[in-house]
């Protein structure tokens, strides 16, 4: 992915510190793409979708999209449904990115559409080390085009 094809990393991420540690870990594991970060669901949506504060935006796509569940304002559940909902997104990578590792939620995620779904370490190193494996998965992984 870092190499041949252009992708823009949408990190969807409540925790300024979790989210400085997985672009930190992914660029350790090779990732060179851009990562644009956002602070909740709705912010996630309206970029996706060009709306309010990106209304009319020329964000580059392909999209692979790192999504914390447990969100304001939307979570990641809603912003999931939205995303897998329509067309124009629905082929979009998603990679769930959480804390919660209930069974339940795995599998809720997985039948939602999400590609991966990945539970953070609460340990430090685990999670730094987590996050760079995800890198080095993430450089190799190949993206569909968009449908222009």
């Amino acid at each position: 992915m870092t190499k041949h094809q252009p992708v823009t990393i949408l990190l969807v991420e409540d925790d300024p510190g979790h989210a400085r540690l997985i672009e930190k870990n992914l660029r350790r594991g090779g990732v060179s793409n851009e990562i644009v970060a956002l602070d909740n669901g709705q912010k996630a949506v309206d970029f996706l979708f060009k709306k309010g504060d990106y209304a009319g935006a020329d964000h580059a796509s392909p999209l692979l999209i790192l999504l914390d569940l447990n969100m304001p304002v939307l979570d990641g559940y809603q912003v999931l449904k939205m995303i897998k909902a329509i067309d124009e997104t629905r082929h979009t990578p998603v990679i769930v990115l959480t804390t919660t590792d209930n069974p339940q939620e795995i599998a809720r995620c997985y039948e939602m559409g999400c590609n991966v779904y990945v539970t953070k370490p609460v340990d430090y190193d685990q999670f730094s080390e987590a996050i760079r494996k995800l890198g080095l998965f993430l450089s190799i992984v190949k993206i569909p085009k968009d449908k222009d």
